[in-house]
């Protein structure tokens, strides 16, 4: 093998790097976008979380608005079923907004895998060139 690295022209051996660089290049997007994607599908369930989190917060204050009008309007023991209800709609609202939120600052973005390929098709590069 060394014996046929030798026999090849300088052209030659930077048309093989060129061409193994264009192929790993492409790779490493590849790669990149892979990541990406799945970084992305955990952080768009999270906002699921968010919204089903907000949704309910919202449905629990509607909740309390009617069970105000009610204590306001009848002052029967209506309103306190009424306001029952809507504290425990934007509680279950608030543990899921707090639950998405959290886990989303917890979500690194920076595609990890891809940068450390890349530092090693650097060396890589590196020794093709000596």
């Amino acid at each position: 093998m060394e014996k046929q690295r030798e026999d090849r022209s300088l052209g030659e051996l930077f048309g093989e790097l060129s061409r193994e660089m264009t192929t790993l290049v492409r790779e490493e997007v590849e790669l990149a976008k892979a990541e990406m994607s799945q970084k992305v599908s955990r952080i768009g369930m999270q906002i699921g979380y968010i919204a089903a989190g907000g949704a309910l917060a919202y449905a629990g204050l509607l909740a309390i608005v009617a069970a105000a009008i009610v204590a306001l309007a009848l002052i029967l023991p209506l309103w306190l079923s009424a306001l029952l209800i809507g504290l425990l709609l934007a509680g279950v609202g608030y543990y899921l907004y707090q639950r998405g939120m959290s886990t989303l600052k917890q979500t690194e973005l920076t595609p990890r895998k891809t940068i450390e390929t890349l530092k090693e098709d650097k060396e890589w590069a590196k020794e093709q060139m000596k």
